[in-house]
């Protein structure tokens, strides 16, 4: 004879503090995840040469995130730069040099890893 056992101290509260549990976990687990991937980036950053080199502005994009509802937008703006080599970088960079620099115009970039320093870009000469 086939016989059940059933717990009955496992109840409602029970499996609701189980899952609580399982939530708090994931979400420390999500924001250690997230501190240790910046605290690495922040420091190979940091351990990296400053380099300036001759290149090109390949394009420009934005990404938005956030915004719905109630909640307020926030921008990103990244640049896309081609070096002299033929190899293209893309940085991230605030909205005032995102604004100022257009594709196509040449200079000079300096960067760490993957830090924006500047972009000085070359004066254009006009040819009569």
């Amino acid at each position: 004879m086939l016989l059940l056992f059933v717990d009955t101290d496992f109840d409602g509260f029970m499996f609701a503090q189980l899952f609580i549990a399982i939530i708090f976990i994931f979400v420390i687990s999500f924001i250690l995840f997230n501190v240790i991937k910046g605290v690495s980036e922040w420091s190979k950053n940091n351990a990296s040469p400053i380099l300036t080199v001759p290149a090109n502005i390949v394009t420009k994009r934005t990404m938005v995130s956030g915004g719905s509802g109630n909640s307020s937008a926030h921008t990103s703006y990244y640049i896309t730069f081609e070096v002299d080599s033929g190899n293209r970088i893309e940085l991230k960079v605030n909205g005032r040099e995102y604004g100022k620099l257009a594709d196509g115009d040449l200079g000079t970039l300096t960067f760490q890893g993957s830090r924006f320093h500047q972009f000085e870009r070359q004066e254009k000469t006009v040819q009569n």
